[in-house]
């Protein structure tokens, strides 16, 4: 009897350090993503985030939405508190939705056709690749949504916020 009490307790603590080791990755992944963004804007040019910051801005605002709409219909969900699900939410909002953007309106607006097969590009890779591991490394799990529907989210941003930067640069046009 001993000995198998000694192996539960043994194995519960296993379990309690891996849990840890994945809690810790999964913050470790969260901070990445948002540097690794931050620091790509430090090669970006000045001229072209004051053209294309409002389309991010808005695009970070989409984003938002669908992530307040993620707690009422549970589309994903994070293990943790309120706070962690938050800095789940706000690190993709501000990290990788926010400088991609901008990089994606840089280097492909004015060529539609260029715009729309990079953001395919992108959104595969992300939907179908990056998504995974993502789930896997315990960021996040999917719950009431899948890498379908995320590609098909993520198209549906890309073809909305094309049409918004074309209207903010007729208006800056005007002015």
């Amino acid at each position: 009897m001993e000995i198998k009490r000694i192996k539960q307790e043994s194995s519960g603590k296993r379990k309690r350090k891996k849990e840890y080791h994945l809690h810790m990755l999964s913050w470790m992944i969260r901070i990445g993503l948002l540097v690794i963004s931050f620091v790509s804007l430090l090669f970006y040019p000045a001229k072209a985030l004051h053209k294309y910051f409002p389309v991010s801005l808005f695009t970070s605002g989409l984003v938002l939405i669908m992530c307040s709409l993620s707690f009422r219909y549970k589309f994903w969900m994070v293990s943790g508190s309120i706070f962690k699900r938050l800095a789940n939410d706000l690190t993709f909002v501000f990290g990788p939705f926010f400088a991609g953007t901008l990089w994606t309106f840089h280097l492909t607006f004015g060529k539609f056709w260029r715009y729309v097969t990079v953001n395919a590009a992108l959104s595969i890779g992300v939907s179908f690749l990056v998504n995974p591991l993502l789930q896997r490394y315990n960021v996040y799990k999917f719950v009431n949504f899948n890498s379908a529907y995320l590609f098909l989210t993520y198209m549906g941003y890309a073809l909305v916020i094309y049409p918004y930067q074309l209207l903010i640069k007729d208006r800056k046009k005007k002015a």
